[in-house]
Order: C-alpha cells, then structure tokens, then sequence
C-alpha cells in the first residue's frame, strides 16, 4: 500500500459515523458590547491607538506629537493642517518622505480594528497610507459596524475602484520571532474617532 493509500485508508477509517448537518440558524447580528469600546481596545490590542475626539482636541493633539517642520499631508478637510499640497505630487515615490499622513475612514469594524479606505481616501495616490512614516485616520463613530459581516453588507463593492481593510500600523513577527512594528508600512497608526 502507498503512503497516498494509507492516508486515504485513515481517513476512511476515522471520519464521523453520521453526517453532522451545517447550522442553519448563524446569528453574526447578535453583538452586545459597546462598538466604539471594542474598536478601541481591539486597535490596542494589534499594535494602533483609537481616542474619541473633536477637531478642536485633534488639531492640539497632533501638534502636541509632530512639530511642524515634518512633511505632513492632510487630505481631512476640517483639521485646517498645513501640509504638501498632494495635488502637486506627480510620481508617487515622491511620498517616500511623507512623515505623517491625516486620512478620512470611511468605515470602521469593532470586531476586528480594521478601517475601510477606499481610492477617494488617499488623494490619488494608493500608497499613501502605506508609505508614510506615521499615519492618522479620522473616522465618525457612526460609520463603526459590528463585524466583517455587516461591513461586507455595507461596501459598494461596484461602485468602488479600489479599497483595503487596514487594521493597525505595520508589523510582522517573521524576523526572529519578534514583532517588528514598521517593518513594511506606517509605524504608526492613531485612529481619531469623531
């Protein structure tokens, strides 16, 4: 008997006596904790930072941690931060030295901290969230769901050329098994929920 026969020969021999039939009652609406508290301590959990804000507390915020001779672009049109104009930026390797991007959400998912960009997000560049040092999200707190269930229910995938789910800044843990937070992206991640 081959090794390939012995496998399928186990197999056989092991799998349930009866058929285990699939639920059919999956309920992903029942949730019941707090949305905006789960957001945050979940984005804690994988590495980013989440506070509930006005724009009056963002804009001190922000000056209190990046001093103003850093490269900033502001793509949130109510924080009134001067930055590069991302319009005048023709090559996107031109983002290399971006210090710190300020970006709208448009959604947000308390299960997981991820946030939903889309292409009306970056200012016509894709890379943006990707190539800055640090990155800032503003997010309403009413565009936070659930789960990845209701935020799949929620997307106009049609209607949208390009968009991603970020959860958190950068990280991998490949390199001798220790988190490395930058490794490949943003080294920072602070979600302003407002």
């Amino acid at each position: 008997m081959s090794s390939r026969e012995k496998i399928l020969s186990n197999i056989r021999q092991n799998r349930p006596k009866e058929e285990v039939a699939l639920p059919t009652n999956i309920d992903f609406e029942n949730f019941t904790d707090d949305k905006v508290q789960k957001f945050v301590a979940v984005l804690k959990s994988i590495g980013g930072e989440a506070v509930e804000a006005d724009v009056d507390f963002i804009k001190k915020d922000i000056s209190l941690y990046f001093s103003k001779t850093l490269k900033i672009i502001n793509l949130y049109p109510n924080l009134e931060i001067i930055g590069e104009d991302i319009a005048q930026i023709k090559d996107a390797h031109d983002l290399a030295l971006v210090d710190l991007a300020i970006i709208e959400g448009r959604m947000g998912v308390a299960e997981n901290g991820s946030i939903w960009l889309d292409e009306t997000c970056f200012g016509g560049h894709r890379v943006l969230p990707f190539i800055t040092q640090h990155l800032i999200i503003v997010l309403k707190k009413e565009n936070l769901v659930e789960n990845m269930h209701k935020a799949y229910k929620n997307l106009k995938i049609n209607e949208i050329g390009f968009g991603l789910f970020l959860a958190g800044p950068s990280k991998t843990a490949d390199i001798e098994q220790s988190l490395v937070i930058g490794a490949h992206g943003a080294r920072s991640l602070k979600v302003y929920l407002v």
